[in-house]
């Protein structure tokens, strides 16, 4: 494998997603129709680049889905204990971080098509996107620019915290839960030198995370 393909099975699916994304939030165009194209196209840029690092298998699965629980514990913990007014609060509502709003629109809560496909796409899809961008290249591209000469889960100060920042942005008004994600997540790596065991974290999360909201409706969650 070459080191340009080596960059692209790690970054080029989230590059999609991120880039699809954007097109989406720019035009205005359609949710129903868009967003299964995201995933179509984002899954078929997985397939074509990435099948060599996610071809390991985790190493601690069971564990790792444990951890995958008790994170959602904790994304949930603070609206739960606290109420809907925590979110209102100037820390999370604001022109930096947007407020706590779903992208679905109203029309869509019902259509059991596009559910499945959004729970699925959050559930088996955005985890192996993420951890193969923020902790399986970025965490060690921050350490040295040749990432392919660093083993996943080495740790350095910089590199661990700068990641867990840069991934609580992603998350905006829940940005402080994504902070404590990310140390988690990148704790994780540390210990278990796996990035499949991460993805298993991630995907219990996100999925325990899909099942609340479809059946709570707290749309919120999905940003």
């Amino acid at each position: 494998m070459t080191p340009r393909e080596s960059t692209l099975s790690y970054i080029a699916p989230f590059l999609a997603f991120i880039g699809i994304m954007a097109v989406e939030k720019a035009t205005g165009l359609p949710t129903a129709w868009l967003y299964p194209f995201r995933v179509l196209a984002v899954t078929a840029v997985l397939l074509a680049f990435s099948r060599v690092p996610l071809a390991v298998r985790p190493s601690r699965p069971l564990l790792s889905a444990a951890l995958g629980a008790a994170v959602f514990a904790l994304w949930i913990a603070p609206d739960v204990l606290f109420g809907a007014g925590y979110r209102h609060h100037w820390l999370f509502r604001n022109a930096l971080m947007g407020a706590a709003a779903s992208s679905i629109p109203a029309s869509l809560r019902g259509s059991f098509w596009f559910l499945a496909v959004r729970t699925l796409s959050c559930t088996l899809l955005v985890p192996p996107v993420e951890e193969l961008f923020w902790r399986g290249w970025l965490m060690r591209w921050i350490i040295d620019k040749d990432f392919r000469k660093v083993p996943l889960g080495t740790y350095a100060a910089g590199a661990f915290w700068i990641v867990a920042l840069l991934f609580s942005t992603e998350h905006g008004p829940y940005w402080e839960v994504g902070l404590a994600t990310g140390v988690i997540y990148n704790w994780w790596i540390v210990r278990t030198r796996n990035l499949t065991d991460c993805i298993v974290a991630h995907a219990v999360t996100n999925g325990l995370l899909s099942a609340y909201v479809l059946l709570t409706g707290q749309w919120q969650y999905w940003l």
